[in-house]
């Protein structure tokens, strides 16, 4: 029984979550190997051997591979799969773009987005923005799997597995990358911060929305928004926190102007600490928060930031 798990790099580091589907893989049993793919991703691939619980990384040099498309990584996986009981990747934008393609390719059920590995063939996944947990029992011979990258501890760089040279696919010419646009900031990424200040509609505009940038340098936390502030236009759509959005699990959290909807709630609630700052004192926010603070946020934020 041995575990592949796609990784998603930047060429020189795994990325997405790539390190919590380790852990996760390192659960269903057996050897883990990883999967590094793309035309200058040597360094990418050292990373990953040095990831705890990884037996073996398989490195396949390609620029097909370049930027995570589906249909040429799935040429890849697919007849890769017969050598491995499960296939695993991150329910990063990544993973979900590519693991259903492999999934139908193979004749599998997915198993998406777990959380908690029960046995080899059995799962824990979040239903019902977060409301219930369904227990998934999957009696594919190959299992694919997406996992919540907040439901695992990432895997510690502590390992010294060995990098294989593998053999690329033909490039299906079905899609390529024309173009990438790409968020430039000193702040940390959003998914993988251990602070996340967060704006909400109570904001009331784009320009008021910069305020937090000065508590986020403060605590040096990432920026995040609910869905009504990024559907408002105050910020860019990969601010977004939420079931539709990011979903994060920082130490510390704090929700300024947002009521807290079911759907931002299931992206959010796992955090450790959570901070609510709402005008409102019956916003749905206040049942998940640790600390609540009732009060005009423009009054609050200024004195928040000097204080600190």
């Amino acid at each position: 029984m041995t575990a592949l798990v796609i990784a998603e790099h930047d060429n020189t580091n795994v990325r997405g979550g790539t390190a919590n589907a380790v852990t996760a893989a390192t659960k269903m049993g057996g050897d883990v190997h990883v999967l590094v793919a793309g035309s200058n991703a040597k360094a990418a691939a050292d990373a990953a051997s040095k990831l705890a619980g990884v037996k073996k990384v398989i490195h396949v040099a390609g620029a097909q591979y370049d930027g995570g498309l589906p249909e040429n990584y799935a040429a890849l996986v697919v007849p890769m799969a017969a050598n491995y009981s499960h296939v695993v990747a991150s329910a990063s934008a990544f993973g979900k773009n590519l693991m259903p393609r492999v999934a139908a390719l193979l004749d599998s059920a997915q198993v998406s987005e777990i959380i908690s590995v029960e046995s080899p063939d059995t799962f824990v996944r979040p239903i019902y923005a977060g409301n219930a947990f369904a227990t998934v029992q999957s009696s594919d011979k190959v299992k694919v799997i997406t996992v919540r990258a907040t439901g695992f501890d990432a895997a510690a760089a502590t390992g010294s597995a060995p990098v294989e040279e593998g053999t690329a696919a033909a490039d299906k010419g079905q899609s390529k990358v024309l173009s990438q646009e790409l968020t430039k900031s000193a702040r940390p990424e959003l998914a993988g911060a251990k602070r996340i200040v967060s704006g909400g509609r109570g904001l009331a505009s784009g320009e008021n929305f910069k305020m937090l940038d000065a508590l986020a340098d403060k605590l040096g936390a990432a920026i995040g928004a609910s869905r009504a502030a990024v559907d408002s236009g105050y910020v860019p759509n990969d601010y977004q926190v939420g079931q539709t959005g990011k979903i994060v699990a920082p130490e510390l959290y704090i929700a300024i102007g947002i009521s807290g909807a079911i759907q931002h709630l299931a992206g959010m609630k796992d955090s450790k600490v959570i901070v609510a700052i709402n005008k409102d004192p019956e916003a749905p926010i206040f049942q998940v928060a640790d600390y609540g603070l009732v009060g005009d946020l423009f009054q609050i934020v200024p004195e928040l930031t000097q204080k600190l």
